[in-house]
């Protein structure tokens, strides 16, 4: 099975950031998680507010476990609000259901890991997730 090495990992959050800096948004954390959800790599840029390391992984985390992009488990969470609180639960509260969180895929489609940012709006927070997986040389699915 293909995995993240923690090269691509660091060249995902790299071009994540360039684009970021690119684009004129706010610092910003990015975790790269494997796909059973284990952490490869987490940075932030100098300047970001706390809790930027849990709201990444965060979104992260609840793309994996749902299997499609942290923005498809922000419709599910609105339209299905009782199912979403099941699954928070039973995730000990680790899923975040906001866009900044894409699954990492091979060319075949095979789910390798994810990638969760943070610290701009939610939907910059995808663009820079897209950049950092398309750049390492895999396929994003933001959902």
């Amino acid at each position: 099975m293909p995995r993240i090495s923690l090269a691509k990992a660091n060249r995902m959050i790299a071009a994540g950031f360039a684009k970021a800096r690119e684009q004129g948004f706010k610092p910003l954390g990015m975790a790269v998680l494997d796909a059973g959800g284990h952490l490869i790599a987490f940075q932030k840029q100098d300047g970001t507010s706390m809790m930027r390391f849990e709201i990444a992984a965060g979104k992260a985390y609840a793309a994996l476990a749902t299997g499609v992009g942290s923005r498809a488990v922000g419709k599910m969470a609105a339209e299905r609000p009782h199912f979403f609180v099941g699954l928070s639960g039973v995730s000990g509260g680790k899923m975040v259901p906001v866009p900044g969180g894409a699954l990492v895929k091979t060319r075949s489609g095979e789910i390798i890991g994810a990638v969760g940012v943070t610290g701009d709006t939610s939907d910059n927070d995808e663009i820079a997730a897209i950049a950092g997986i398309e750049a390492a040389g895999f396929v994003a699915d933001p959902g």
